[in-house]
Formats: C-alpha cells, sequence, structure tokens
C-alpha cells in the first residue's frame, strides 16, 4: 500500500514469525536488502518506500487495531521499530477494514489504533461508502500525484512517546558542535536545526544536499551526540532521531524544512516529523520559533513547508499552550493483494 508519502508492505500479525529475528529476516529478504537497488525485493531502493506495517485486532479497551511500525533499511541488513511512521499509518485503516479486523460503516469509519512503537494512540477516519473502502477522492497531498480520498489521522498524546518528554534533554535550546539545536519528541524525536548554520540556503536540490559528504557527517556527528541526550543511548544503527534543518517559510507557510532521516534527505517531510518541527515553532527561544510564521487562534493550522510542497499540520492547545492534539489530512491506496514469495531456506 501506500500510505501518505511512503509505501511498504502491510501483513497480518499472525502472517509473520514471531520470533523476532526469523521475522526480520524474512523482512529483509521479500525487501532485497542490503542492496542499494533492492533489486532482488519489493523495496523501492529508498527508504521511503522500504517500509513494513504489521497488524493484528487489538485487546486493548481504547483501540481497534495495535500498528507495529518497522523501517527496513535498503542498504544494510538492519531492521529497526525505533520509531513511527505516520504516513504508513494513514494505510492502516483501510487495511484493517480491507482484512475485517474493523467493520467498516455506512460513510466514514473510525478505526482506532494503538500504536506500538510509541505506545500512543491515534484515530483514523476512513472513506467507506456502502460499507467498503473508497480510495477515489478528491483530497490531495504534496508529494503524490492525483487526488485520493482522505484519510484524516488524529494524534493524542504523542508528546514524548519515544523519548519520554516533549523535550527530553530539559532544555528549548541545547548547543551540540557549536550548533544551537532543540531535541524535540512529538511522535517523532527529531533534532531541529537552523539550515543557515549548516550554510543551505534552500535552493540546493536533493542530490546537491545528499552529495555534499562535508555537510552529512557534520549532521551525523550532532545526531550521534543528539541520541544520549534524548535517551535514545547509541543511535549509530537506529533511524532516529530525524535531522531537520529549518529556514523561513517560502510559500506563506509556517516553517521551511530539509529534513535527513537520517542519512537520505527526506523528499517531503514525514508526518510526525512535521508535528515535532511545528510543536518547536511554538516554543520561545528556540532557532525554529526564531524563524516561524506562527498562525493566530486555536487550533492552528500550519503548513511545514518541505522539498515538494507543504505538509498541514493542525495543533491544538491546551489552556497553558501546550499542544494536546495533532491531525494530518493523508491519504492512501491499496496498490496489490497477494503472495510474496520468500528465498528457499527462510
Amino acid at each position: 500500500m501506500r500510505g501518505g508519502t511512503s509505501k511498504g508492505l502491510y501483513f497480518l500479525a499472525e502472517d509473520l514469525p514471531v520470533e523476532t529475528g526469523a521475522r526480520d529476516r524474512l523482512l529483509l529478504a521479500l525487501m532485497g536488502s542490503p542492496d542499494p537497488r533492492q533489486i532482488d525485493g519489493l523495496g523501492g531502493a529508498d527508504p521511503l518506500t522500504s517500509k513494513v506495517a504489521v497488524v493484528n485486532a487489538s485487546t486493548r479497551p481504547d483501540a481497534d487495531v495495535d500498528y507495529l511500525f518497522l523501517q527496513v533499511f535498503p542498504d544494510r541488513p538492519v531492521v529497526t521499530d525505533q520509531q513511527n511512521c505516520g504516513n504508513i499509518l494513514a494505510g492502516v485503516g483501510p487495511f484493517a477494514v480491507e482484512r475485517g479486523l474493523v467493520r467498516a460503516t455506512a460513510g466514514k469509519t473510525v478505526v482506532r489504533v494503538y500504536l506500538v512503537n510509541s505506545d500512543s494512540i491515534a484515530e483514523l477516519e476512513v472513506d467507506t461508502p456502502d460499507g467498503a473502502v473508497r480510495y477515489a477522492g478528491e483530497a490531495r497531498i504534496d508529494g503524490v500525484p492525483g487526488s485520493h480520498a482522505p484519510v484524516i489521522q488524529r494524534f493524542i498524546g504523542t508528546a514524548g512517546s519515544q523519548c519520554g518528554a516533549l523535550l527530553p534533554s530539559g532544555n528549548a535550546v541545547d548547543t551540540i558542535d557549536g550548533v544551537a539545536c532543540t531535541l524535540i519528541d512529538n511522535g517523532m524525536p527529531v533534532v531541529v536545526l537552523p539550515a543557515a548554520d549548516f550554510g543551505v540556503t534552500g535552493e540546493e536540490d536533493k542530490a546537491v544536499l545528499e552529495g555534499d559528504e562535508a555537510l552529512r557527517r557534520r549532521l551525523e556527528a550532532i545526531r550521534l551526540q543528539a541520541g544520549p541526550m534524548m535517551n535514545l543511548g547509541d543511535v549509530a544503527q537506529a533511524s532516529v532521531p530525524k535531522m531537520s534543518l529549518v529556514l523561513p517559510p517560502r510559500a506563506g507557510g509556517l516553517i521551511a524544512t530539509r529534513t535527513f532521516i537520517p542519512q537520505r534527505l527526506h523528499s517531503s517531510i514525514g508526518v510526525l516529523g512535521a508535528v515535532s518541527v511545528a510543536n518547536a515553532c511554538l516554543i520561545d527561544g528556540t532557532p525554529a520559533a526564531a524563524l516561524a510564521a506562527v498562525p493566530d487562534g486555536n487550533p492552528k493550522l500550519c503548513d511545514v513547508e518541505h522539498p515538494t510542497g507543504a505538509l498541514t499540520v493542525e495543533l491544538s492547545l491546551d489552556a497553558q499552550g501546550q499542544v494536546e492534539k495533532a491531525g494530518i489530512l493523508r491519504t492512501a491506496r491499496m496498490l496489490m493483494d497477494g503472495t510474496a514469495m520468500a528465498p528457499e531456506g527462510l
């Protein structure tokens, strides 16, 4: 399925090995990793198209299904569960209905999802006219061609879900290698840094930024130091934290971003990564707040600009001005339904 601006394999948990090592070996083989082209598997040779959703009926009273996200590295034999993926989440609601885990209702179906990676809850609103998932529609999201049926995502209680606190270091600003950073986790651990400190203007294309070895080495050095400060430990082999360079908005949005995930440049921005960056813009004294054009009102509709457009985040604030709920418009599409063949011996 395509979920948001990502693509991945969606499995019922019962169809995968229970033992983690056996499961990961199978997923690496199905994706064709490790190989930068993933030529011998179903992966798309990019971190955004080498993702996995594992879904099962939930036993929790506040959820219909449990969703475990797994990132399969294209070029390394690594499968990690150290992050969420809000884009792949967009396909979980339709998948749950298609597989009979949730009974569709006429018009719209709300699917309550327990995000295993972050111990949090999201609600997905899926179009289900006549009791079946509808993928065609008029909703458009930047980074995906055409229009599709909307999937409305609402995230509740994601602050500090992976790092233990919204600001895990206890500071709005930390200085690492001479760069003022905000270490933040509102569903996705992100290091928010001013792009100007790295000589990045926002005019560079993806190939230029990914080909800048000095830039990537410098970002990775900061990331490795940020990991323990964010209660994530040694992150050398992890896919978090993400590294988001921020600039003043170019197209009337909240802020502009260039995000490394963590070594490759994201062609857009992750859903929960955008929530974390938008939240950083609302915290006084942060590098993001200094650059952001924060809208009035509550909730705040914030366009987080990225290389292929913008992702709109709706932030609802409590009486103390803290973010209590985040809403996102995504779309999804089922691309195929079938049997993936594992190599002999697995």
